[in-house]
């Protein structure tokens, strides 16, 4: 019995120790505390790859996206860059195919202009001046009207134009007749830095708005039309057109740039020879047959119901357009011509005109000539009739100078400011202003930003000066005398082909 309870004693002992054994001892399936940490940083960093694996694939994914929209910007902007450098060539093929067809119509024109009773030495020294241009000029009496040449008969006849600057001889007459601006050439109602000779030798849109709204539209409508635009000068060919006037509108640029104005050559040649011939309105007219020519008189439509004064003020800024303005391409003062550029956008295409006449005193030409083309301004119409005065020097009968030499003083300019003060305190649009040097930035003086201005909205008729006697009154310049006063009517058309 004591050995059975001892041998069951001692397989409970070797039982506990073994049990003891078992726990202590680390098994295959269970790690160390150590293995467990290890593992778990393992299973991290695995983590952690795979995560960055995923980010960067995402990122690189969102590149290819952007790379994508990037190709397709640079693709969208190349087609519209290319796109606008199409427009560009074609805009300018069809500039160059405006321009060779101006050229060409000048020449098809030129060649069927109606040459009988036409000064041919005239003729051929306006074709030979007018080159390369596309355009046409006038040249004729300026005191008697007769027409000795018009190269390019179908748009001086039967074609009107923009006037651009050349309207502000009629701002400048009517702003005289109406004391807005005084005889010493400033502006009656508040004061401007340039007088009435800088402002048309230099071509000064500020100065003749603030005249004309000073005016008002309806005195300036009316001077024109005394000064014979809007209707046909009377010239003895069919078909001539009339021009336009404004309407109803009293925007600032109608008084300096002619904005719904629209005149002929042959318009512009009777205004300017009207202020230096005395006043008298004539009628152009081409004598055809060697009658007309042996007996011709010349015709005047009316005398202008404005002052001498008037007249003669606005001169010695037509010769400082031509000598110191921005007509000296001319570049021959002994010419002695007095005229008024304009350059501007009309018509379709840039104009450049000029209306003259020469000499200074007793004028023998009046000369007009308006230019079409992109790169036509003012300034070389006025260097094309310069070049027609040169070679007509002999019939205008010079003095050397000695004519200007003899002018009154108050018939010669007198500049008081340069072109670039001018153009400080002008509003550059015009025109001319690329050859007095004017920007469109940096401008003083903005009409609307000066003084108010006074609008007359009742219709005035210019007054008739009061005759007084003494030298102030006399006329500039002789006068011719046209017998048989009865027969100084409107001439009859002549048909082109009637002979």
């Amino acid at each position: 019995m004591y050995s059975k309870v001892v041998t069951l004693f001692l397989i409970i002992l070797a039982t506990s120790v073994f049990a003891v054994a078992q726990r202590r001892k680390p098994t295959r399936t269970e790690p160390a505390p150590a293995n467990k940490t290890l593992v778990k940083k393992t299973s991290s960093v695995k983590e952690t790859a795979t995560k960055s694996k995923a980010a960067r694939a995402e990122e690189a994914r969102r590149a290819e996206i952007r790379k994508a929209e990037d190709s397709r910007r640079r693709a969208a902007a190349a087609e519209a860059t290319r796109r606008r450098q199409q427009a560009i060539r074609e805009a300018q093929s069809r500039r160059v195919t405006y321009e060779r067809s101006l050229r060409s119509d000048t020449v098809d024109n030129i060649m069927v202009d109606n040459t009988e009773g036409e000064d041919l030495e005239v003729r051929r020294a306006a074709i030979n001046a007018l080159g390369s241009h596309a355009g046409t000029v006038v040249v004729l009496e300026p005191q008697t009207g007769r027409v000795l040449s018009i190269v390019n008969q179908d748009w001086a006849i039967k074609k009107s134009f923009k006037p651009c600057s050349t309207i502000k001889l009629v701002t400048a007459l009517a702003g005289l007749t109406e004391n807005v601006i005084d005889q010493s050439g400033s502006i009656t109602a508040g004061s401007f830095p340039v007088d009435l000779d800088d402002a048309i030798a230099y071509s000064n849109n500020a100065y003749f708005q603030r005249v004309g709204l000073n005016m008002g539209s309806t005195k300036m409508v009316s001077y024109a039309r005394l000064l014979g635009l809007g209707e046909p000068t009377g010239l003895n060919v069919a078909d001539e057109t009339g021009g336009r006037v404004p309407f109803n509108n009293n925007n600032a640029r109608i008084y300096s740039h002619g904005d719904d104005f629209e005149v002929t050559p042959l318009q512009l040649a009777v205004l300017v020879s009207a202020i230096s011939n005395g006043g008298r309105l004539i009628v152009p007219q081409i004598p055809r047959t060697a009658y007309e020519k042996t007996n011709f008189r010349g015709y005047m439509k009316r005398q202008l119901t404005l002052p001498a004064t008037s007249l003669r003020r606005v001169i010695p800024g037509m010769i400082g357009a031509a000598s110191y303005g921005t007509a000296r391409r001319i570049g021959d003062a002994s010419l002695e011509v007095a005229g008024k550029t304009g350059s501007c956008i009309g018509q379709g295409s840039w104009l450049g005109l000029f209306a003259s006449v020469a000499p200074i005193e007793n004028p023998k030409l009046a000369v007009v000539v308006i230019l079409r083309g992109q790169s036509e301004r003012g300034k070389y119409a006025a260097a094309v009739a310069g070049g027609i005065y040169s070679a007509l020097r002999s019939r205008l009968k010079l003095g050397g100078g000695k004519m200007t030499a003899k002018l009154p003083l108050e018939m010669k300019p007198q500049p008081k400011v340069d072109a670039k003060t001018s153009a400080a305190y002008d509003d550059a649009e015009d025109d001319d202003s690329d050859d007095n040097g004017s920007t469109r930035q940096g401008k003083k003086g903005d009409v609307a930003d000066r003084v108010p201005v006074r609008q007359s909205p009742t219709v005035i008729v210019p007054q008739t000066p009061v005759k007084k006697s003494g030298p102030n009154n006399a006329p500039l310049f002789p006068t011719v005398v046209i017998t048989k006063k009865e027969e100084i009517t409107r001439p009859r058309i002549v048909n082109r082909n009637q002979r």
